[in-house]
């Protein structure tokens, strides 16, 4: 039975219409809500990523030991028992477990296709671009507040479907589902640790732990600040931020539906972004009902009622034109399209991480069965960057061969521009190949 808690007052969002000075001041400010106070951690940060680099498993079991509050003896596990906690799980956890797998191995083959090396030909010069998989990949996974098997579905899946040889998962304490995720994702060894000592034995490597080439997954603070300050040490996928929505509803929309998918992004987290932009006041006063009734019942009901009093907030504009100018400035990790032809409005939205066509698609699909990675940019970082996926862990390699006759024929455009930007060698380099007889300078008379 479901206990109703009648205390909680209603809920308001904050908004504003469209042509109002507070409209562009708001859009404005949130359009810079990825900006992050990374300062006021990093020294910790640095200091935690300085001694793991120097000390190696010792101070990685300090760390676990000091901010984990537990004792760790071996920090890298290869024989963490996925198969034996898949065996051992529910069986509709288990079916869907292995159906969110499948469906995302599916999609990201795709993805893979498009990937493909090419070489050609033109004129005697032999150019191309070949696709190397990366040898060795650290997947991060959350273990705060909640625990996250479709996390590290959606994170290792696309970098085995892309051919990296070698997995490790870093997560702190891994339950059963955790580790049954990791079995069918294709996870080598476990890292049983968690934030930036986690991510510092990663990138710097270990007695125990192997340096990876990449770090992907999100995390919190002291997580991102140490990916950021590793990166260049390893490539790293993004820096996330809170989890974020984007409900974008016309008169057509169910209020009902429109604020269930702001609680599904306002659970996650107190500084998440439920955001919404729609062509009615009358509507944002319908969905601040549907939130109130509806944070009644819900389980993380203060932390979602915390994430809509602080960060919520309702944008109201005269009709899709808006739409496009909200949707674009905010470029939102995930976009809800509550309105009358989605796909042909979707068209117009140019950033976003992830775009949910019609009021029929929750956005919890994506998070854990539809396909795609939900490892998405956050912050309006969706204006440069794209969902986690196989391109993520290949290299390019570009191959250039020419002939003799080839060179010769480009051989004066070549020179000229070395000449110009004053390279000598480059141009003598060039003309050592294509003109035999010229001497050396030193033999010059």
């Amino acid at each position: 039975m479901v206990t109703v808690d009648r205390s909680l007052d209603g809920v308001s969002l904050r908004s504003a219409e469209q042509g109002s000075p507070e409209f562009e001041a708001e859009l404005t400010r949130l359009a810079r809500r990825g900006e992050t106070d990374f300062e006021r951690v990093e020294p910790a940060v640095r200091e935690i990523l300085a001694r793991v680099k120097s000390e190696g498993d010792s101070a990685l079991r300090s760390f676990v030991e000091r901010f984990e509050k537990r004792s760790i003896t071996r920090p890298l596990i290869e024989d963490y028992g996925g198969q034996q906690a898949l065996a051992a799980l529910a069986e509709p956890m288990a079916a869907a477990l292995r159906e969110a797998a499948d469906r995302i191995a599916r999609y990201h083959s795709r993805q893979a296709e498009q990937l493909a090396s090419f070489e050609y030909t033109e004129n005697g010069v032999t150019l191309g671009s070949r696709v190397t998989p990366l040898d060795r990949v650290g997947v991060y996974a959350p273990g705060g507040k909640a625990s996250y098997p479709s996390s590290v579905l959606m994170s290792v899946i696309p970098a085995r479907v892309a051919g990296v040889r070698c997995v490790v998962l870093a997560t702190p304490n891994p339950g059963p589902e955790v580790r049954a995720a990791a079995a069918l994702a294709g996870v080598d060894a476990l890292l049983d640790a968690g934030g930036a000592q986690a991510i510092a034995a990663l990138a710097y490597g270990t007695e125990s732990v192997p340096r990876v080439d990449k770090i992907v997954g999100p995390g919190n603070l002291y997580v991102c600040s140490a990916k950021r300050l590793v990166f260049g040490e390893v490539a790293i996928d993004s820096i996330a931020g809170p989890s974020e929505i984007l409900v974008v509803a016309d008169e057509s929309a169910d209020p009902r539906l429109v604020a269930a998918d702001l609680l599904s992004q306002a659970e996650h987290d107190e500084a998440a972004y439920p955001l919404l932009v729609c062509t009615s006041a009358e509507l944002v006063k319908s969905v601040e009902e549907e939130l109130s009734e509806q944070l009644r019942s819900l389980p993380l009901r203060e932390v979602a009622r915390t994430s809509v009093r602080e960060n919520g907030f309702a944008f109201v504009v005269e009709g899709r034109d808006g739409f496009e100018l909200v949707a674009n400035r905010l470029a939102a990790e995930h976009v809800a399209l509550h309105t009358s032809e989605p796909r042909e409005l979707s068209k117009r939205i140019r950033h976003a991480g992830a775009i949910f066509l019609g009021s029929a698609t929750p956005e919890a699909a994506g998070d854990y069965l539809a396909g795609p990675s939900h490892v998405l940019p956050t912050g309006g970082a969706a204006r440069f960057g794209a969902p986690l996926g196989v391109y993520d862990f290949v290299s390019r390699t570009s191959l250039i061969g020419y002939g003799a006759a080839a060179l010769a024929a480009q051989a004066p455009a070549i020179v000229t521009l070395a000449r110009a930007e004053g390279l000598e060698a480059h141009a003598r380099a060039v003309e050592a190949r294509t003109d035999p007889a010229a001497q050396s300078p030193a033999r010059r008379p």
